[in-house]
């Protein structure tokens, strides 16, 4: 199964649509699948007295409020038109996240296939039916959310027409950068254990073992954040990866896929060829003469695997010698 890896672009374009572009650019070269941004009017999303988290205000203004901070991070429709221009030309899936319901519509008007609905937005009932009726393919982010709240989501997207199989469940940790002991991997298999459904992973840790490893856990969806200088200002840079770590990330997840195989064991067509090698044969311990009776005395087993198994060891014992042989001589019977 391919992984569905989502570019986390979200605000680290700081504003300003060049650089948005040139994050498409730099997920196109890392080779994912889609890039996602972030939609938002900051007078729908916070109100003006909203603090900032913890993260965001080491890596931002000190004095400015959540509201100030979002304004500044703010793309215009039109700027979005450009965006989806320019990743339909370059071949890639344009996301991009709705925070407020006017901005889920405007997606809608865009043309948007695949909806992403973040952490904060798990809870919010008239939010969750617009997208829900929208009956388009779902991932859905449930960092800070128990398992009750999941479900309580699930019932109102398919409520709203969206059948479950069209709906992708994404473990997370909402905090920037998660810290490994947090991230409790394991919750993605009781995810889609308790809710029947296909899972993934959003990933904030600075590195990239953690959504390799979810790949191999049988992760669907992968998304990560990714920026174009981890020390540009702003709220998301510090916890995303540059380019050149996206690449590596897509690189280990395409090998994960390839390693996970069919589950069946046996030889594979690479290592057949080793089988003579590296297995062993009944061999003679020293000169026997025909019509000698073989005994663990006289007989060995050695590289290589070309003559009788040593599985068959007592089926020789007590053979006589076939013909005369030399120490080392492949044993015959």
């Amino acid at each position: 199964m391919k992984t569905f890896i989502i570019a986390e672009a979200g605000v680290n374009h700081n504003g300003d649509v060049a650089i948005a572009r040139s994050l498409i650019d730099a997920a196109v070269e890392a080779g994912v699948d889609a890039v996602k941004f972030q939609t938002f009017r900051a007078e729908k999303l916070v109100s003006r007295q909203a603090p900032k988290a913890e993260y965001q205000t080491g890596a931002t203004e000190i004095n400015e409020s959540q509201f100030e901070m979002l304004k500044k991070l703010e793309l215009h429709t039109e700027e979005f038109r450009e965006l989806y221009r320019h990743c339909r030309d370059r071949e890639i899936i344009f996301m991009s996240t709705a925070f407020d319901l006017e901005s889920v519509d405007m997606l809608d008007r865009l043309g948007l296939d695949i909806w992403k609905i973040p952490s904060g937005e798990i809870n919010n009932l008239p939010y969750l039916r617009r997208i829900g009726g929208l009956g388009k393919k779902i991932i859905i982010s449930t960092g800070m959310a128990e398992l009750s709240e999941i479900k309580d989501a699930l019932s109102a997207l398919t409520a709203a027409g969206t059948s479950k199989d069209n709906i992708t469940v994404l473990h997370c940790s909402t905090e920037y950068p998660a810290h490994y002991e947090d991230v409790n991997l394991r919750a993605m298999i009781t995810i889609e254990n308790a809710c029947n459904v296909e899972v993934g992973y959003s990933d904030h840790t600075t590195g990239i073992e953690v959504p390799v490893a979810a790949v191999a856990l049988g992760a669907a969806v992968i998304e990560k954040h990714f920026t174009l200088d981890k020390n540009m200002s702003g709220p998301d840079h510090r916890a995303s990866l540059e380019p050149h770590e996206l690449k590596e990330m897509v690189g280990a997840i395409r090998n994960i896929e390839k390693a996970m195989g069919d589950g069946v064991k046996r030889s594979s067509a690479s290592e057949v060829k080793n089988k003579v090698i590296a297995r062993k044969s009944i061999v003679a311990s020293r000169y026997i003469k025909k019509g000698e009776i073989l005994s663990e005395d006289i007989i060995t087993v050695k590289r290589p695997g070309t003559g009788i198994s040593p599985m068959e060891w007592d089926r020789v014992i007590g053979k006589a010698a076939s013909r005369d042989f030399e120490a080392d001589d492949l044993i015959e019977v």
